[in-house]
């Protein structure tokens, strides 16, 4: 026996989801089912509400709900320092720490050819038109210390020699090899940051 239609529709929708297989895809479902119409109806509103009001900031590729975004809009930062990241979450663990005043820089992904992502397909023109534009004086590469960050970290390294002799600063080794930079404590982080090397 099969689901009805609409509920089998729904646990395929929630099994396209990145870490989501088809029996938590499942529970999500039935627990949703059980949910009152008000709870529902509030989901359904947060999802429609992020999705009309988050916006990609102009200048570092982060999701903010202005344009550019807080950080890059804030006179208090150091817009010389450019700390690059892979993805938006990343920043919030970074910022968690409250010991860095630069800018971000969000690539999008890691070069991976696994996935056909090559560095055409993250915003690494990008990173240089900016390098060129505000003449950053440092660079921090704050990459996750997998074979992908690796990777990633070697190519805008050669990248980024080219253009001008920069200050190119990676996490200090605080963080272990495949660790995932969103799950790291503000310690570890913060530690990371303080102890970054020149490369």
């Amino acid at each position: 026996m099969n689901y009805p239609k609409s509920i089998q529709n729904l646990i395929n929708q929630f099994a396209k989801l990145p870490s989501i297989g088809p029996k938590t895809a499942e529970r999500l479902v039935f627990y949703l089912l059980k949910k009152s119409e008000t709870e529902l109806r509030q989901f359904g509103e947060a999802i429609e509400q992020a999705k009309n009001n988050v916006k990609i900031c102009a200048v570092c590729f982060n999701f903010a709900e202005t344009n550019p975004c807080q950080i890059c809009s804030n006179p208090h930062r150091d817009q010389q320092i450019i700390c690059v990241v892979s993805k938006p979450q990343d920043i919030i663990a970074l910022e968690k720490t409250g010991s860095y005043s630069g800018v971000y820089h969000v690539l999008g992904g890691n070069i991976n050819t696994l996935d056909n992502l090559g560095p055409a397909e993250i915003r690494t023109s990008e990173l240089v038109s900016r390098i060129k534009k505000q003449g950053a004086k440092e660079i921090i590469l704050a990459l996750n210390p997998d074979l992908e960050g690796e990777t990633t970290s070697l190519y805008l390294i050669k990248l980024i020699k080219q253009l001008a002799p920069k200050k190119i600063t990676r996490l200090g080794r605080g963080l272990p090899m495949g660790a995932d930079l969103e799950y790291a404590d503000e310690i570890t982080l913060e530690n990371a940051l303080k102890a970054r090397q020149i490369l």
